[in-house]
């Protein structure tokens, strides 16, 4: 075999080695973002939240309001005290660390703009018509999650979460220090703490990366501020439940 032959060889073998291994390795999609032990993004999300109630052991009783100027009972006995779960969103950066290939800690700080709401009935409905009491409430949230991803099969990963959370409210708080006890406010503590967990997938594109995710958080310890008024009289401790529907782009 001549040397111009045996050349032509050899760089046939080459190139016929190398696009075979080029397909057994994983395509670098997404970005980079996983060749780099830090890297950022941003989120989008739905919430839906509502309050856990524990009552008072006497959460029935009427109320009786100890103003001088009225002194009498202004609520009647009530029948039941809930809360229905109500839409909201959020838009959130992410800061991404990698520990090792199957672990990172992220931080994903967000804008929150969700409402809450109280719903009141009495044992005669009739007479005394159900109460609803508005929770309004814009939050920053600061998160705090470890990511446990499994094996990249193609441009896809699944994941699981977990991690704590700090919520501190923000915005002018209305004041109704002077408003009728019948027009009086629950008011929420202006920052408390969650524990939250989810799971969700990595889909790599060719120039970012999705993450598809849910998650679930509850606060710790009572979110509620302890007032002498009709609304929050009856309640013992509030506590926070929230579904959290985000697309992380990276």
């Amino acid at each position: 075999m001549s040397l111009k032959r045996y050349l032509i060889v050899c760089i046939l073998t080459l190139c016929g080695s190398s696009t075979l291994f080029a397909q057994d390795r994983v395509p670098a999609w997404g970005g980079g973002a996983d060749l780099e032990d830090f890297s950022f993004g941003f989120s989008f999300s739905y919430v839906s939240s509502d309050f856990k109630i524990v009552k008072q052991p006497d959460w029935r009783t009427p109320f009786f309001d100890t103003d001088p100027g009225v002194n009498h009972i202004i609520t009647p006995a009530l029948n039941s005290i809930s809360s229905k779960s109500l839409p909201g969103f959020a838009v959130g950066f992410l800061t991404r660390y990698r520990l090792t290939e199957h672990l990172e800690a992220r931080i994903t700080p967000s804008l929150v703009f969700a409402d809450r709401n109280l719903t009141y009935t009495y044992v005669n409905p009739e007479v005394n018509p159900t109460v609803t009491k508005q929770v309004q409430t814009t939050t920053v949230d600061f998160p705090v999650s470890l990511k446990i991803k499994s094996d990249r099969i193609g441009d896809f990963r699944a994941y699981i979460l977990g991690g704590l959370k700090y919520s501190h409210s923000i915005g002018a708080k209305k004041d109704d220090t002077n408003a009728d006890m019948l027009d009086k406010l629950v008011k929420n503590n202006s920052g408390y703490a969650s524990y939250e967990a989810g799971l969700g997938c990595d889909i790599y594109f060719e120039f970012f990366k999705l993450s598809p995710e849910i998650k679930i958080s509850n606060s710790l310890g009572n979110v509620l501020q302890h007032e002498y008024q009709p609304y929050s009289n009856p309640i013992n401790k509030l506590s926070l439940h929230t579904l959290m529907f985000s697309l992380y782009f990276e």
